[in-house]
């Protein structure tokens, strides 16, 4: 029987160690994350705005493009992070932290924008405010020139209308797997729905989404 190469044993050990460390890595995380939750409920200052800074640009960024009005999401945010003030002692660990601040984000807008349909206010959509958010950073590093950075601002604001236009259901799901980029099992956790409801009600919002953005297709009217 011939004996394994060095170099093919060798390979498989950096390959354990190197899963190893991701497990490690992972685990850390969520230990980091256990003991943070744990000096917040005890009421730590330090610790909760380490929380509010780890989330703030994440809660901002949706907020702001699930509104399509970045004072009105600078106001929310301040209430999120409230409300998750008030209630970590009952976040049971169910989800991830993250998760559980998008659904309070989302439950948000979702009342907002209903009290502004009651009330039939009119908003505007300043989302030349947007701030930082991780999908946007690699846009930034290769300092584009004026007429490019026209053009990039008017695609943006052109993709934001029509994002304003669909049902706020489809913005959301649209938002949070293709900005944010959580896999469909944890949007599905985020929006209380079924896996398969996700993946259905994703087709649509994408379909949509694409009708909305033909060429002089008028801007719609949120169902």
């Amino acid at each position: 029987m011939s004996k394994p190469s060095r170099v093919g044993a060798e390979g498989a050990v950096v390959s354990q160690e190197m899963a190893l460390e991701a497990v490690g890595a992972m685990a850390s995380g969520a230990t980091g994350e256990v003991a943070l939750l744990d000096q917040c409920r005890r009421g730590d200052p330090m610790a909760f705005a380490r929380l509010v800074d780890l989330h703030e640009a994440m809660v901002f960024n949706l907020a702001t493009r699930l509104l399509g009005d970045a004072e009105e999401a600078r106001d929310l945010s301040q209430e999120v992070f409230l409300q998750v003030y008030r209630s970590l002692g009952r976040f049971r660990g169910t989800s991830s932290l993250k998760t559980w601040i998008y659904r309070i984000v989302v439950n948000q807008c979702h009342n907002r924008r209903r009290f502004w349909k009651r009330r039939r206010r009119e908003r505007s959509f300043p989302i030349e405010e947007l701030k930082p958010a991780e999908e946007l950073k690699a846009r930034l590093d290769d300092t584009p020139g004026p007429l490019e950075a026209l053009e990039r601002a008017e695609r943006a604001q052109g993709v934001q209308q029509a994002l304003l236009g669909l049902s706020f259901e489809h913005r959301a799901i649209l938002l949070l797997r293709e900005v944010e980029q959580l896999p469909c099992s944890e949007i599905a956790a985020t929006l209380g729905l079924a896996e398969g409801t996700v993946k259905s009600r994703l087709s649509r919002a994408r379909e949509a989404l694409r009708v909305a953005l033909l060429p002089g297709r008028p801007g719609g009217e949120e169902r």
